[in-house]
């Protein structure tokens, strides 16, 4: 069951990283960001150009997805069974209001996960006793030396 928190970090991250294996076994990781929380044990995302994760899924239905807030390096990963829902599909039209995107004309399949697992994950910096409050300050401040030329607000 998706707890209060998990479902908060999935819709305020909203981008997730979608694990799946090929047909010959080799890993696929891609990330998605049109992730939604259906239920208490189910998430989805709309699949708008990623052939490769559809032909995976269809072959093995198994996945895993990792959500990461970057800022306190926390985050969960969810593992689960997912069904492929195809435009013109019935489920298709019920589900598409749900994603609330903007890229919702361009949503050529929806994938919806049942979740059978959800695990907490954590950096190792927390092994150190470093705080959230402190570890939030260090990203940021990585984030504003990457974009220099950017403005954010705290």
């Amino acid at each position: 069951m998706l707890t209060p928190d998990m479902k908060r970090v999935i819709e305020e991250q909203r981008l997730g990283f979608l694990a799946t294996a090929s047909p010959d076994g080799t890993p696929n990781v891609s990330p998605k960001g049109t992730f939604v929380v259906l239920d208490d044990r189910t998430i989805a995302f709309g699949e708008i150009r990623s052939p490769g994760t559809l032909r995976n899924l269809r072959t093995n239905p198994r996945i895993e997805v990792n959500f990461v807030d970057l800022f306190v390096r926390k985050g969960y990963r969810f593992a689960g069974t997912a069904t492929v829902v195809e435009r013109g599909e019935a489920g298709f039209v019920f589900l598409l209001p749900k994603l609330r995107s903007a890229l919702a004309h361009r949503i050529r399949a929806i994938v919806t996960i049942a979740v059978t697992n959800a695990l907490p994950l954590t950096s190792p910096a927390y092994d150190d006793v470093k705080t959230e409050g402190e570890l939030r300050r260090a990203w940021t401040a990585r984030l504003r030396m990457l974009q220099p030329n950017e403005r954010f607000e705290e």
